[in-house]
């Protein structure tokens, strides 16, 4: 499993290979606000675990296994964002609630969140009674 800090670097170089169709270094290091010398590292370290495929000068392609954990790493932060904004979150704390949680939760709490997105989202009028029940929490 990768750590934490692999993850971000996994799900930003997915991101970037999704939108752009490529991830440099550079591009990297400018998306995580880290150091292009870091990136390297990781990169490599990345292409060592066989999550990408890295040439220096060259570019980076991510594995089917980094594509696979990529893939995944993006549902689970597409899926945490979901979750704060049915449950109410200002929009505004959304993103930074969404980095400092999602890698301290398991896949298995992931899943539950799933469902329950699920659930409201099946039903509108069930989001607009989570809406009132907190209006009410908010008079008291």
């Amino acid at each position: 499993m990768p750590t934490p800090s692999m993850e971000d670097y996994i799900e930003q170089i997915y991101n970037l290979i999704e939108d752009k169709g490529y991830a440099r270094v550079s591009d990297i290091a400018e998306a995580l606000a880290v150091h292009p010398s870091s990136v390297t590292k990781m990169v490599q370290k990345l292409d060592k675990d066989e999550y990408l495929i890295y040439e220096k000068y060259r570019g980076l392609i991510l594995t089917a296994k980094g594509k696979k954990v990529g893939k995944r790493l993006v549902y689970r932060h597409e899926l945490l964002e979901q979750f704060m904004r049915i449950i109410g979150v200002e929009e505004e704390l959304i993103y930074n609630d969404v980095e400092g949680m999602e890698h301290h939760i398991s896949w298995n709490a992931i899943d539950r969140i799933g469902d329950l997105v699920q659930f409201f989202e099946e039903n509108e009028d069930r989001i607009q009674a989570l809406r009132e029940i907190q209006k009410q929490n908010e008079e008291e």
